[in-house]
């Protein structure tokens, strides 16, 4: 991977692409298996979500999203930590994921290490923020494993960027069947004319005209 430009991408935008980061049969296989290995269903609205239904798992990650987490958290750590000293804060994420977080603790919506969200017609994921601070960085891995105009109509991948005293920006992720995304689920620093200054980000998903879509989230915890 272009560490590089991927944090280029993320600077400027807040989020980088990653397209085809599974295959069209590995995406549907895995969508599968995370739905049998989920320990817990939960619908959006529960959660002050939105509409549809959230599937989490506590405990040890299934394959291969264990090695996706290992292989991603040091550079993203890097990231997020160059963002805090650059915005002034005092927190730093460290160098290695702790494995504390795989215990009991991490049991409930709000500690899931991933979750797998299931939109029907009429579904949608209001906008959000992810987890921050010592809950975790401030960068989720969002995989869509349905497919589009297939599958299902609508259910776009929707973030908003605000900057002070600016309207929201919109964006719109054009993820097909396999692709994923790193997205700053929180606060980044944008360079402007007078040095950085801070944005905030949130993301959502469109309503769901028709069909069903299938899509994971993965986070980074940093901290018991």
């Amino acid at each position: 991977m272009d560490w590089a430009a991927l944090a280029a991408q993320l600077d400027s935008e807040g989020h980088a692409l990653l397209p085809g980061w599974l295959g069209a049969d590995a995406a549907r296989g895995l969508a599968q298996r995370l739905a049998a290995a989920a320990t817990a269903r939960v619908p959006l609205a529960a959660l002050g979500l939105g509409r549809g239904e959230a599937l989490g798992m506590d405990g040890p990650l299934p394959a291969p999203l264990e090695a996706w987490r290992a292989a991603l958290y040091l550079p993203l750590a890097g990231i997020a930590n160059r963002w805090n000293e650059t915005l002034g804060l005092d927190g730093r994420y460290p160098a290695a994921l702790d494995d504390r977080l795989l215990g009991p603790r991490r049991a409930g919506p709000a500690r899931w290490p991933c979750c797998l969200s299931r939109l029907g017609a009429g579904d949608e994921v209001l906008l959000h923020p992810g987890p921050a601070g010592d809950a975790g960085l401030p960068l989720r891995l969002v995989v869509l494993l349905s497919q589009p105009g297939q599958d299902f109509e609508g259910g776009d991948f929707v973030m908003t960027e605000q900057r002070p005293r600016m309207q929201s920006r919109p964006l719109v992720l054009p993820l097909r069947l396999g692709d994923a995304a790193i997205i700053a689920t929180d606060q980044r620093p944008f360079q402007g004319s007078r040095g950085h200054y801070r944005v905030r980000m949130r993301h959502a998903i469109g309503r769901v005209r028709r069909g069903e879509r299938i899509g994971l989230a993965l986070d980074f915890p940093a901290a018991p």
